[in-house]
């Protein structure tokens, strides 16, 4: 895999277990007059820097770029979707108090791939 276009557009991404907690935190008090709420984390990344994040958390190569016209080939005007740049940051939940467990993409990518990298015996399987 690879960047998609120039790879300098931005990302905002967010760890499913912040996503999760960041609901629960918004409606278990008196919040939810204070958004608006975006559930994102508070490091927003590049799409360059979201693929060499993603290679180096799957131990792959990351070198190739899918050029712009290659996607507006491949995906029609759903390519502008993948080239848009959206730099959201969550100004609310850091103002109410709210803690990210995972607020940098690669320990967050660390994280979610740590399952996948356990190995698994079938005699340790019931």
């Amino acid at each position: 895999g690879g960047r998609l276009g120039r790879g300098d557009q931005w990302m905002s991404w967010i760890h499913l277990d912040d996503l999760i907690r960041a609901a629960l935190f918004i409606g278990s008090g008196d919040h939810l007059e204070s958004g608006p709420w975006n559930g994102v984390a508070p490091h927003p990344v590049t799409n360059a820097e979201f693929t060499q994040g993603l290679a180096r958390a799957v131990h792959r190569p990351a070198w190739f770029a899918v050029p712009r016209f290659g996607l507006r080939i491949a995906l029609g005007e759903m390519a502008e979707f993948l080239v848009a740049s959206t730099r959201l940051e969550p100004k609310a939940l850091r103002e109410a108090g709210f803690e990210f467990e995972h607020p940098r993409l690669a320990e967050a990518l660390d994280d979610l791939l740590a399952g996948e990298r356990r190995p698994t015996s079938r005699t340790s399987r019931a």
